[in-house]
C-alpha cells in the first residue's frame, strides 16, 4: 500500500488535537500494574506496542508473540523471569529476533533467573521459566540501552532483598532511566541513583498512588514540530495533554525548535506551537540527541526541508531499532536530493535548498520513518510506503494530518 501526500498547507483548528498517551510511561505503569493490582492507570496510549503490551501481560499462551516491539521484549523478559511456575516463549518478528538482548539476559541469569535461547544467542526468541531469583546485585553495561536498566528496576520491588545495579560505562537516553526511577517513586517504590549505582528497596504493596495519569506522547508532538516548523511565520498548532514539567525526555523539543523559529506556550495543559519567525543559520546546527534519539529523524527532515546544514551526534542506538534509521534517514533523504554523511554514531546534512518532487519513501517497518517525511508535503508532494506502519505508536496519525490540513488519497 502506499499513501499520496499532495502539497498541503495547514489550516487552523477551533479546538487542540488530543494526542495519545505516551508510550513509555504506559509500557512502565502496565508492567507495574500486573505486579500491583491496585493502581488504577487513565489515558494509556492506544500505540500497537502498548495494546501488545497489556495482551502479554493478560496472556495465559504460551508462546507470546511481540511482533516488532522492542520495548516489549525488554520489560516482559525481565517481568516474565519472576513469575514462578509460568514458563513462556517470547519472540518477535524478524528484525526481533536480530535485536541484541544478551546484556539483559545476561543480568537476569546473574540474578538466578532461568532463560535460555531458542535459535541464535543473544537473540530473540527466548524461553523464559519463572522463578524467584535469588541474587540481589548485578552489574551491566549503561552505554547500549537504557530499556535494560529499567527493564531490572521495573521488577527490582519484587526481589525478596530488592536490587542494587551497578551502572559500567556512560549511561545512554539518561532521561528514560529517569522516568522509571520516578514512576517507581510515584508509586511508593523506595530508589536511588547514587553515581554509578541504583538500589531498590523491596516494595511492601502499599501503593502510595493508585491513580496515575500518563502524559501525552512528546514524540508525536515532535511531528507537530516540524509541521510548523516547516510553515510560513504565524502558523499556530495546538495540542493536549502535555505537562511543563515532563516525565520524558523528548519534550527537549521545546529548546531544540526554537532553533527553527517555533516558539512553544504552555497554558492548562495546552501547548500552543508557533511559527514566530523565518530561520537562516549561515552556520551548521549541532545537536547531540543521545538522551533523546527517537526525535533525531524528525529533526534531520526539518532541517533539510528548511534548506539547512545539520549535525546530530549521540545516535548510535538507532543501529538496533525497528530498522537501522540512520542507514534509512540517509537513503531516503538522499532520494529527496539532501547530501548525507553518517557514522554509526551520528549523522551530517548539508544545506540544500532542492527538494525533489513525487518521491516514494519507504518505511522499513518503521513507525518514525513514516511519520518524520509526511511533513515534507508541505513543500512537495511526496508518497509513503505502507503507511499503516503509524500504528505501532501513534495510530490517529494520518488523520490528525487530515485535521490540520493535509491532502491524503
Amino acid at each position: 500500500m502506499k499513501l499520496f501526500l499532495q502539497k498541503s498547507k495547514v489550516r487552523a483548528l477551533a479546538r487542540p488535537l488530543e494526542l495519545t498517551g505516551s508510550k513509555s510511561e504506559s509500557n512502565r505503569l502496565l508492567v507495574l500494574k500486573a505486579l500491583y493490582k491496585d493502581l488504577n492507570i487513565s489515558n494509556l496510549s492506544n500505540a500497537d506496542d502498548t495494546v501488545l503490551m497489556q495482551n502479554a501481560l493478560n496472556s495465559d499462551d504460551k508462546i507470546i508473540d511481540i511482533h516488532h516491539a522492542g520495548t516489549a521484549m525488554r520489560f516482559l523478559t525481565a517481568y516474565f523471569s519472576i513469575q514462578q511456575g509460568k514458563t513462556v516463549v517470547l519472540t518477535g518478528s524478524q528484525r526481533m529476533k536480530e535485536r541484541p538482548i544478551e546484556i539483559l539476559v545476561s543480568a537476569l541469569r546473574a540474578l538466578g533467573a532461568e532463560i535460555d535461547y531458542i535459535e541464535k544467542e543473544g537473540f530473540p526468541p527466548l524461553k523464559i521459566t519463572g522463578k524467584a531469583l535469588s541474587h540481589h546485585q548485578v552489574s551491566l553495561a549503561a552505554n547500549v540501552s537504557s530499556q535494560y536498566i529499567s527493564a531490572l528496576l521495573l521488577i527490582a520491588g519484587e526481589l525478596k532483598e530488592g536490587l542494587t545495579i551497578n551502572l559500567k560505562k556512560e549511561l545512554t537516553s539518561a532521561p528514560y532511566l529517569e522516568m522509571t526511577m520516578r514512576l517507581l517513586s510515584a508509586i511508593g517504590v523506595k530508589v536511588s541513583k547514587q553515581d554509578q549505582t541504583i538500589s531498590v528497596k523491596p516494595f511492601n504493596k502499599y501503593l502510595k498512588k493508585t491513580a496515575i495519569v500518563v502524559e501525552s506522547d512528546w514524540s508525536s508532538a515532535s511531528y507537530f514540530y516540524s509541521i510548523v516548523a516547516l510553515s510560513p511565520v504565524g502558523t499556530c498548532i495546538q495540542l493536549k495533554s502535555f505537562k511543563p514539567k515532563s516525565l520524558q525526555a523528548d519534550a527537549a523539543l521545546v529548546e531544540i525548535y526554537k532553533a527553527f523559529g517555533v516558539d512553544t506556550q504552555f497554558n492548562n495543559h495546552v501547548i500552543t506551537l508557533e511559527k514566530v519567525k523565518s530561520v537562516q543559520h549561515d552556520a551548521e546546527l549541532q545537536l547531540n540527541l543521545k538522551n533523546a534519539p527517537d526525535i533525531a529523524q524528525t529533526i534531520a527532515v526539518t532541517a533539510f526541508g528548511l534548506g539547512l546544514s545539520i549535525y546530530i551526534e549521540g545516535l548510535h542506538t538507532l543501529k538496533i531499532k525497528e530498522t537501522d534509521r540512520l542507514v534509512a534517514l540517509k537513503t531516503e533523504l538522499e532520494k529527496l536530493g539532501a547530501v548525507v554523511y553518517i557514522t554509526d554514531t551520528d549523522l551530517r546534512l548539508k544545506a540544500s535548498k532542492h527538494l525533489n518532487e513525487n518521491v516514494t519513501i519507504s518505511t522499513y517497518h518503521d513507525h518514525r520513518m513514516a511519520m518524520a517525511f509526511a511533513p515534507l508535503a508541505l513543500k512537495v508532494p511526496l508518497y509513503i510506503n505502507h503507511p499503516d506502519v503509524v500504528s505501532k505508536s501513534y495510530p490517529d496519525f494520518w488523520k490528525d494530518l487530515e485535521a490540520i490540513g493535509f491532502n491524503l488519497k
